[in-house]
C-alpha cells in the first residue's frame, strides 16, 4: 500500500473521529414534530410579494426589524449596531444611534422613545436625540443571552423576548438543532423599572406582540412552529394557549396592524430533513460538526401570514424565487404599508398591504 494510500486512511480517519467526537456545546434532544402542511390552500403560493420595493440597498447587513415614527420616517437596524433613519423615500437622513451591539426587534412608546431589543446588550431605550440608557438586562438572576422582539403596550408596559438564555446570536444553530427549552417572554414595567417573566421553557421564543386593547400578547416559538397567546387581562388572565400550531415554516416575527391583523415573518419553509432528524440528536450533533456551509440551509422564499386573534389565516402573502426580497424576518403595518426586515439582506423592503 502506498504512502498516498495511507494518508487518505489517516485523514479519513481523524475525520470520522471530528465527526464523532469533537466537543460541540449542545445536547440535542429527541422530539417529535407535527406533519408539515402542504402549501395549499391557506397556504398556496403566489406572487403577492414580488413587487416589493427595495431600500437602504448596500448601506448595511440584515436590518432585522424596520420601526416607522409618525412622521413616516424609518429606522432600520443593522448587523454592526448602527440605526440608520430614512425619509418616507427612502433617502438615507444618517445614524441616528449605534448600540455597539445588534439591535433586533424595535418599537416606539408612547414619547416617542425608540425601544431596542439588542441581541448583545439587552432591552434598550433610545430617546429622540439618540441617548441610549440601558433598560433591563435580566430576569430573576438570569442575564439575557439574545434579546430578540419587543413590542410596547398602550399602557406603556414593554413586552419582548430573550430567545435563548444559554445561546446568544452566532449560536442560534446550536438552540434551533438541540430543540430544548431556553427561551423566555419577559415584561418590562418602566414605571416600577421591574422586569417580570411571564412564559418560561419556550422554544426559541422570537417575536412578540401585544393587542391593541392590551387582552393578550401572542409569542413566536420559531423550532416549535407556532404561536403561543398569553393572556393578560380576564378571566384566562396569566394564562397561556397555544394559538396557532404547525405552522409551513419558522415563525419568526410577528406584529400588530392595531385592528385586529397579526403579522407573522416566515424566513424560511420548514425543512423535511429537519424534521426527519427530530428523533436522531446524535446525526443532529455530528450536523453541527460540519462547516456552517455544509449544514442544512433554507431556501429563499419571501412569506408572510396575517392572522386574527383566534389564529386563523386572513392574508397569505408569498413570492416563491431565488429573486425574492428574503429572508423575511419581520413585518410591521403603518398607514396601510407593510415594512419587511431582514437578519442577513442587504436592505429591507416595503409593499402596499392588502385589504
Amino acid at each position: 500500500m502506498g504512502k498516498p494510500t495511507k494518508a487518505i486512511l489517516v485523514f479519513i480517519g481523524l475525520l470520522l473521529v471530528y465527526l464523532l467526537s469533537w466537543p460541540v456545546d449542545a445536547e440535542p434532544v429527541v422530539w417529535t414534530p407535527p406533519p408539515s402542511p402542504e402549501m395549499k390552500g391557506q397556504f398556496e403560493p403566489n406572487d403577492y410579494l414580488q413587487d416589493a420595493e427595495i431600500l437602504g440597498l448596500n448601506d448595511g447587513i440584515g436590518p432585522e426589524d424596520i420601526a416607522v415614527d409618525e412622521a413616516g420616517i424609518m429606522y432600520a437596524g443593522y448587523e454592526d449596531g448602527r440605526i440608520i433613519k430614512y425619509d418616507g423615500h427612502g433617502n438615507s437622513l444618517g445614524i441616528f444611534v449605534n448600540t455597539q451591539g445588534r439591535p433586533l426587534g424595535m418599537d416606539f412608546d408612547g414619547e416617542g422613545n425608540l425601544i431596542i431589543a439588542d441581541a448583545y446588550k439587552g432591552l434598550l431605550r433610545a430617546d429622540q436625540d439618540g441617548n441610549l440608557t440601558t433598560l433591563t438586562t435580566e430576569a430573576d438572576g438570569i442575564p439575557f443571552k439574545f434579546a430578540d422582539d419587543v413590542d410596547v403596550a398602550a399602557d406603556g408596559k414593554i413586552y419582548f423576548t430573550d430567545a435563548s438564555y444559554r445561546y446568544g446570536l452566532h449560536d442560534y444553530r446550536l438552540d434551533l438543532m438541540a430543540h430544548q427549552p431556553y427561551g423566555r417572554l419577559l415584561e418590562y414595567d418602566p414605571d416600577t423599572k421591574t422586569t417580570t417573566t411571564l412564559l418560561s421553557d419556550l422554544y426559541f421564543a422570537n417575536g412578540v406582540a401585544v393587542s391593541p386593547g392590551g387582552e393578550f400578547v401572542l409569542v413566536n416559538e420559531t423550532s416549535e412552529y407556532r404561536v403561543q397567546k398569553f393572556w393578560l387581562k380576564g378571566e384566562k388572565s396569566g394564562q397561556p394557549e397555544i394559538l396557532m400550531d404547525n405552522l409551513p415554516g419558522f415563525p419568526d416575527g410577528i406584529s400588530s396592524d392595531g385592528k385586529g391583523t397579526y403579522w407573522i415573518a416566515m424566513p424560511a419553509l420548514r425543512k423535511e430533513i429537519i424534521d426527519n432528524l427530530s428523533g436522531k440528536p446524535f446525526v443532529r450533533k455530528i450536523i453541527l460538526r460540519l462547516p456552517e456551509a455544509l449544514q442544512p440551509a433554507p431556501d429563499r422564499h419571501g412569506f408572510v401570514l396575517g392572522i386574527d386573534g383566534a389564529g386563523r389565516v386572513i392574508h397569505n402573502l408569498q413570492y416563491p424565487s431565488p429573486e425574492s426580497f428574503s429572508p423575511i424576518t419581520s413585518v410591521e403595518e403603518k398607514n396601510g404599508v407593510l415594512y419587511l426586515g431582514s437578519l442577513t439582506y442587504l436592505g429591507f423592503a416595503r409593499i402596499i398591504a392588502p385589504e
